[in-house]
């Protein structure tokens, strides 16, 4: 049974909708504390999920995870399931939802994410990709494992994608499927500890849009 997390005195607006979070490469679950927190106080359910072996592929992890999103939709507390990743976490969620799509899906909103390749995968593909298997697995290649996974193409998918991204180029992070899209002026990583972050996600969660915040929003279709 996972840890399911909650904020005592937090709003009730979101009683049954559980959050399921996700962490990128060479991270960890305790790097969502903060976002998982935020999105505690505006009333989700949290729970984050981990994994740590970088040389086998990030299928593998999907897999696992996957098994994941099946127990929390026989959980009975959860009437509603979302996801929210950040980097190689949406491309794991990408791959689990291929294997398992919960009964209970809610929305799902990718922080960062390579959805075409990192451009800094591609760089580095030939020195790391043989000690660590995603770096090959998420190049900017028209045939890499990231761009021959297929992308759901029925749930709301909100992007948030930061603009001094030193790994994924803004244009990588839009999926192949309908969906939201903002910017932030941050980076790739200070998209966890950014207040806007926590609310624009909460936002989309809860109405399936983002709100404006300090950003212009913007609405992609991507066939």
């Amino acid at each position: 049974m996972p840890t399911v997390r909650s904020t005592p005195g937090s709003p009730s607006d979101h009683p049954r909708e559980c959050v399921s979070m996700v962490h990128g490469f060479l991270a960890n679950k305790f790097m969502l504390a903060v976002l998982g927190r935020r999105l505690r106080a505006s009333g989700f359910l949290t729970t984050a999920w981990g994994y740590w072996n970088m040389q086998c592929s990030l299928l593998v992890h999907a897999d696992r995870y996957a098994r994941e999103l099946e127990r929390l939709d026989r959980d009975p507390r959860f009437g509603t399931i979302h996801l929210v990743t950040h980097s190689m976490g949406c491309i794991i969620g990408r791959a689990a939802l291929d294997r398992y799509r919960p009964r209970k899906m809610g929305r799902f909103v990718m922080l960062a994410p390579p959805n075409r390749g990192s451009f800094v995968a591609t760089a580095t593909a030939r020195t790391f990709g043989r000690i660590l298997r995603p770096v090959v697995e998420l190049t900017t290649a028209d045939d890499s494992l990231v761009n021959s996974l297929p992308t759901p193409q029925d749930i709301d998918i909100g992007v948030i994608a930061a603009k001094h991204d030193a790994l994924v180029a803004v244009d990588s992070t839009h999926p192949h499927a309908p969906h939201a899209h903002i910017t932030l002026a941050t980076w790739h990583t200070g998209l966890l500890f950014s207040r806007e972050t926590a609310d624009l996600t909460a936002a989309f969660l809860a109405t399936g849009d983002f709100k404006k915040v300090s950003a212009t929003k913007s609405r992609q279709s991507v066939p």
